[in-house]
């Protein structure tokens, strides 16, 4: 494994350990209810991009379709990070 690993790989390694799966079980395309990650392992999850990535996730865990976090995969999940990230950088 790399000295730094990638935004995708530190996102993908929260959510297995959220869903309690090896890293190889998690695929981009998977949603977190396909992975059994309910709606307190997702505030989880969130909680832990935040402290992993030292960002702000723009997420209400009480209207979470109201929110600019996209969940529906993985992928978008890694996705939203990867912006979160950048635009804290840019800053």
């Amino acid at each position: 494994m790399a000295e730094n690993p990638s935004i995708r790989d530190r996102v993908i390694a929260i959510i297995a350990e959220q869903a309690v799966l090896e890293r190889d079980q998690v695929g981009p395309e998977m949603s977190l209810t396909e992975l059994g990650i309910d709606s307190l392992g997702l505030v989880e999850s969130i909680f832990a991009f935040e402290e992993e990535f030292d960002i702000s996730v723009p997420f209400n865990a009480n209207e979470p379709s109201e929110s600019d976090f996209d969940i529906s995969s993985v992928a978008a999940i890694i996705g939203a990070v990867e912006k979160l990230v950048a635009e804290k950088e840019a800053a």
